[in-house]
């Protein structure tokens, strides 16, 4: 389980996050909304010590603050927003530094390293292009390519800023429900910033909302997606009903005056 305490982030003078707090539970997703600015991307980087901050994130009873960077590495992997991968490496190699919190001396990898390498590729349906260079992706297999990293990282907390971006809606969806299985199957705790409403809806167990640094509510999707709550946090009228294929809530903005 991940524990977020009193989390407050300040750039320079000015303060983002205001003592947020919320508990990620082992098996379940939960999924960071709100609007542009909201802080979704500010407790992600806290979270992984990436960016200072105060207040507590602990697991296990350990708190991230008095870890190295190399054990925090062994309790949680990140999944950053698309950026630039070293061009010259290989997919393979990419995936590969994954295993870096668990090599040896030496930074050889094993067999054992190389094999989650293989199954992080194939769970992103990326093995194919394991030898291309990274230079040579498009956004939204670069994407992936990062998702298998993390995943060959192993371990039990996973945290995604905003996944689907640069994904045709397909690999939205299928990446979406690799995460969701594997936070049910293997015990993991995922927290995912998202945009889409629509996709937290269907994917995500709980749901975050955050508006101006301060998080507004959780809870399941149906209490938090509401058209009270979401119109209040975008600043924009909303209906929600009841999706006709899915079930759940399905967020539609109301037909503008």
């Amino acid at each position: 389980m991940l524990k977020i305490q009193s989390l407050s982030v300040s750039y320079h003078d000015h303060r983002v996050l205001h003592d947020v707090s919320f508990d990620v539970n082992s098996g379940e997703v939960l999924a960071l909304i709100g609007p542009n600015g909201a802080g979704k991307s500010t407790i992600i980087r806290a979270a992984s010590g990436v960016i200072p901050s105060t207040g507590y994130v602990r697991t296990n009873g350990d708190d991230f603050q008095s870890l190295t960077p190399l054990q925090r590495a062994r309790y949680l992997a990140v999944v950053p927003q698309a950026i630039s991968l070293p061009p010259a490496f290989t997919v393979w190699e990419t995936v590969l530094m994954g295993r870096t919190p668990y090599l040896g001396f030496l930074g050889h990898a094993s067999a054992h390293d190389e094999e989650l390498a293989r199954q992080a590729l194939s769970r992103v349906n990326a093995l194919a292009f394991a030898d291309r260079r990274v230079g040579e992706l498009s956004g939204g297999e670069a994407q992936r390519i990062l998702l298998a990293r993390a995943l060959c990282q192993s371990t039990p907390i996973l945290l995604l800023d905003e996944p689907t971006a640069h994904l045709d809606l397909q690999y939205q969806v299928s990446l979406l429900e690799l995460i969701h299985e594997l936070a049910h199957k293997e015990n993991l705790a995922v927290m995912v910033a998202l945009h889409d409403l629509n996709l937290a809806a269907h994917f995500a167990d709980r749901v975050a909302l955050l508006v101006g640094g301060h998080l507004k509510a959780i809870g399941t999707p149906r209490e938090v997606l509401t058209s009270e709550l979401i119109s209040q946090a975008y600043c924009l009228p909303v209906q929600v009903v009841e999706h006709p294929f899915l079930g759940g809530p399905l967020v539609l903005p109301e037909k503008m005056q």
